[in-house]
């Protein structure tokens, strides 16, 4: 039995969870050390300056929803959905057999991120944080 091919593929799906999962454990482990870190100044009874108390909840500032990220998300969602709009009438239009390579199902695909899209772009003006 060979068992190259089964470790291959074990190496591809490795690397893309080491991608998505790696930078998250990391922040994880950073944020886990600073509040370890707070804590036992607190507990000696040391006072915190306000520059680690900034810089402490300047993520959670950074994170919020604001009108400019979710226009840009929108506008970003909505045009990789025209894109994929645009290869399904390409594929459609130099195909000698209509019906047969999908791109009615391409088109279907399309609509997904166009209509996350157009959700983005009305969050966007509904949006309070101007930021």
């Amino acid at each position: 039995m060979d068992l190259e091919p089964i470790f291959i593929v074990f190496i591809i799906f490795a690397s893309i969870v080491a991608v998505i999962v790696g930078p998250s454990f990391l922040k994880h482990r950073d944020r886990r050390e600073m509040q370890l870190t707070v804590r036992q100044a607190v507990d000696k009874g040391q006072t915190l300056p306000p520059e680690l108390i900034d810089a402490l909840t300047q993520d959670v500032q950074k994170n919020l929803p604001s009108r400019t990220k979710d226009i840009r998300k929108g506008v970003l969602s909505l045009a990789a959905g025209v894109g994929i709009a645009g290869l399904a009438l390409a594929v459609e239009a130099t195909s000698p057999g209509r019906g047969l390579n999908g791109e009615g199902a391409l088109l279907g695909l399309a609509c997904i991120p166009a209509a996350i899209g157009i959700a983005f772009i009305i969050l966007g003006f509904f949006n309070p944080n101007k930021a």
